[in-house]
């Protein structure tokens, strides 16, 4: 007997029960498809957390207060502008220098913090400084309509650049208007969207909190990220908005840019001891700052969401190996269900490689099946988003996938397969 006819007699011992053959599938199908799929998610999670941490480029610093509270004050005034504007820009995150621990006595962020940053005396490896302060949900109204800001950001023009926000009508603001303390405002897509409409809002004045601000230019569309509407700010000039909105408090984070992905490291390393000193740290474990690294965060990322994948995809293979157990099941009934058939054949002639390989066919064409339709509906559900994730098919899910799903029909077949080329002709016959 040849394999084509081994095989034609698979085919035939399948169709008799295809109501059984379908079920066993099924199990198969949900397996391989559940595999990709997660996979899927997993990278489609990867891919995205990697486009947020790329929104600020890999030679960016994010410091912050590890704490509240401390020493600190407002930080005077402007006489010294930190750093140039900009309107370019790469990626967008945080990495992770942190330095954290207890203390006795924390200080906050200042203005005087981020001019010592700016001095090349004690930062040669720094482009830029951008100190920061954010007002929550500020309400702004134009001509009777009306929107709460999710982030009103007061800053220096140099923050454009460093943050890759640019602008894609009008023009970012620049450091005369810093030192003039102008109540002038870049918006988002979303505020220019929800107060404007298909208006133009260039030159025109909003109203924020009671105080009115001229709108100089519109942010180029981000997206959203999450639950967050990254289309949903306003940055304006940072006394005006200390001096309308926060008040000469503290900052709420300094970001810096090294001249290039290469001093990064070096920029950190000033960075930090220029703020030991003016803090008055002595290790590293009570400073009451931490420099967040964009370049090591996205290594850690890389990593972690890669094992996040591996994870997702082990939790599915278990309904692959579910499935498997279903054609063992399956394939032993079918076995005693033929026995009569079996012992006639053997008792006419048919060898036992015959017997073996048509019941190791039935269980391979089971899986492949299963397989190849799982791999289909796994291909068409990643063209939907799940929990907010685009799944992102990997091909070597659909490899691994199918070929396991091949490895366990055979697994899981030859146990009643070779039940079945094992029978006595006689038993067999006696079989009722």
């Amino acid at each position: 007997m040849n394999a084509a006819e081994v095989l034609r007699f698979a085919l035939r011992g399948l169709a008799a029960n295809r109501m059984r053959s379908a079920l066993t599938m099924l199990g198969i199908l949900i397996g391989v498809a559940a595999v990709i799929l997660l996979v899927a998610v997993g990278e489609g999670s990867s891919r995205q957390i990697q486009q947020n941490i790329q929104r600020l480029g890999a030679n960016s610093l994010t410091i912050t207060p590890s704490t509240s509270g401390g020493g600190g004050g407002p930080g005077g005034g402007f006489a010294r502008l930190l750093g140039g504007g900009g309107g370019g820009g790469g990626g967008g995150g945080q990495g992770a220098r942190q330095n954290t621990g207890p203390r006795t006595q924390a200080r906050d962020l200042t203005l005087d913090d981020a001019r010592a940053l700016a001095d090349p005396a004690n930062a040669p490896s720094v482009k830029s400084v951008s100190p920061v302060v954010t007002a929550q949900s500020q309400t702004a109204t134009y001509e009777g309509a009306s929107h709460s800001i999710g982030q009103f950001v007061g800053t220096y023009p140099s923050y454009f650049e460093t943050s890759n926000k640019p602008v894609v009508k009008g023009a970012y603001f620049y450091n005369d208007d810093v030192l003039a303390a102008r109540k002038v405002v870049v918006i988002g897509h979303t505020v220019a969207e929800d107060l404007f409409g298909a208006v133009d809002p260039v030159g025109r004045q909003i109203t924020v909190s009671g105080v009115p601000f001229t709108v100089v230019g519109v942010l180029k569309e981000a997206g959203s990220s999450g639950f967050q509407d990254a289309d949903d700010l306003a940055i304006a000039p940072l006394p005006a908005v200390q001096q309308s909105l926060t008040g000469f408090g503290p900052l709420g984070q300094i970001l810096v840019q090294a001249k290039s992905a290469e001093t990064v490291d070096a920029a950190q390393s000033e960075v930090a001891g220029v703020l030991d000193q003016r803090h008055g740290i002595t290790n590293a474990a009570s400073a009451d700052y931490r420099i967040l690294n964009q370049a090591t965060l996205q290594e850690t990322v890389s990593a972690a969401t890669a094992t996040f994948t591996v994870l997702l995809g082990a939790v599915a293979a278990i309904s692959l190996l579910v499935g498997g157990i279903g054609i063992t099941n399956i394939m032993l009934v079918t076995v005693t269900e033929r026995t009569r058939e079996i012992g006639i054949r053997k008792a006419i002639g048919a060898p036992r490689g015959a017997i073996l390989g048509q019941f190791l066919a039935e269980a391979t064409m089971l899986s492949l099946v299963g397989g190849l339709l799982g791999v289909l509906i796994a291909v068409i559900g990643a063209q939907f988003t799940i929990a907010g994730v685009r799944p992102v098919i990997v091909p070597a899910s659909i490899a691994l996938a199918l070929g396991v799903s091949v490895a366990i029909g055979l697994f899981f077949g030859s146990y009643p397969a070779n039940r079945a080329a094992g029978l006595r002709p006689i038993e067999a016959l006696r079989f009722e």
